[in-house]
């Protein structure tokens, strides 16, 4: 029975992932204010790399980055997985 929860627990997991991953830099995140470049700073002011944003920034773009090819194999091992035993 723990086994039934678990496996939800993965697919839930894997189908966040891959929300983060095709969210797109151009279309979405920049015209919401959360690109991966920031806004020029006004005069003597530094960028803020420290506030809960900048740091969910980093994690959506190391996400995309990172995930691309293992997403791919997981998500066509889910999908073999569906089929045959679904």
């Amino acid at each position: 029975m723990f086994l039934f929860g678990l496996g939800k627990l993965v697919y839930v997991v894997v189908l966040i992932i891959n929300a983060i991953a095709v969210l797109s830099e151009d279309r979405f995140l920049a015209r919401i204010g959360w690109g991966r470049i920031p806004q020029e700073p006004a005069f003597g002011q530094t960028y803020d790399t420290t506030s809960v944003k900048s740091k969910t920034i980093n994690l959506i773009a190391s996400v995309r980055t990172v995930m691309r090819i293992p997403l791919i194999v997981i998500n066509t091992v889910i999908i073999i997985y569906e089929l045959i035993l679904g």
